[in-house]
């Protein structure tokens, strides 16, 4: 299913893209499109695409077929007209344009919060040590944790080590913010302290493309939602329209049943 694009000119431009691994073909001609300050939320049961439709946007994966551009750029591959690789110092600064926040945090264990966070600052943004620690800072305070700036991930709750995951995103000037399932490694105390800092960003105008299984979120923070089911998507709309029990697809409906005790 192709979803039509929004009226503005799309800041991400998927468009029919395929995935295989091996014989198993996990993304089957998906097509989205996410505007400036656009909030995309994508739901779908486990195995439907999501978290390697994101990895193709960051290429962490290659994909097969199709196209994914940025700002008009196409994302891991050269336009020569034939389809080749870009180098990895390429690919290294087009990251660098669209943030991602793991699942598993992905913190290194032997730097500090701040440290987490200069890294990047310093080694593809060329910050000095002292613009990166003041960039930290000020990121650190953003989420909650300036009193943390110092503390090693060991040393924080699930909760603030996944903070400090999204300060280090944000510090980047991330031109597209990508949510993987930020909070599934989360006891459930602290998913409210995480979707928190997310909802700010979202009310600054931060674009995003967020995957969560958190649909009271997903229907208050969200612009659009999309649907994905056996790698492709089945339905795209507004929050309240998509997640109104009478909307007009099985498969959503059968879906989202599962959540309806949560009253979102």
């Amino acid at each position: 299913m192709s979803v039509t694009p929004p009226a503005n000119p799309a800041l991400l431009d998927v468009s029919e893209v395929s995935k295989s691994f091996g014989s198993v073909e996990v993304l089957r001609s998906v097509s989205l499109q996410v505007t400036r300050g656009e909030v995309v939320t994508v739901i779908g049961p486990s195995g439907s695409g999501k978290t390697t439709l994101l990895r193709c946007v960051n290429f962490l994966e290659s994909y097969d077929s199709g196209s994914i551009r940025i700002d008009g750029k196409e994302v891991g591959f050269r336009e020569t007209g034939t389809r080749q690789r870009r180098s990895e110092r390429d690919l290294a600064k087009m990251r660098a344009e669209t943030g991602m926040v793991f699942q598993s945090f992905n913190l290194f264990p032997h730097l500090t919060a701040a440290g987490n966070i200069m890294l990047g600052l310093r080694k593809v943004r060329g910050k000095s040590n002292t613009e990166a620690r003041a960039i930290a800072e000020h990121w650190l305070g953003r989420v909650g944790l300036a009193h943390k700036a110092d503390s090693l991930p060991a040393e924080l709750s699930g909760g603030q080590q996944q903070r400090v995951g999204i300060a280090r995103a944000v510090a980047m000037e991330p031109k597209i913010l990508l949510l993987d399932e930020i909070t599934s490694a989360l006891d459930p105390e602290l998913v409210g302290e995480v979707l928190e800092v997310v909802r700010s960003l979202a009310e600054d105008g931060m674009t995003m493309l967020m995957v969560t299984h958190e649909m009271a979120f997903a229907r208050d923070a969200s612009s659009r939602i999309v649907f994905m089911a056996d790698g492709g998507v089945s339905a795209v709309g507004p929050p309240a329209e998509m997640l109104a029990a009478e909307f007009d697809n099985e498969r959503l409906r059968s879906f989202l049943a599962r959540f309806r005790a949560s009253h979102f």
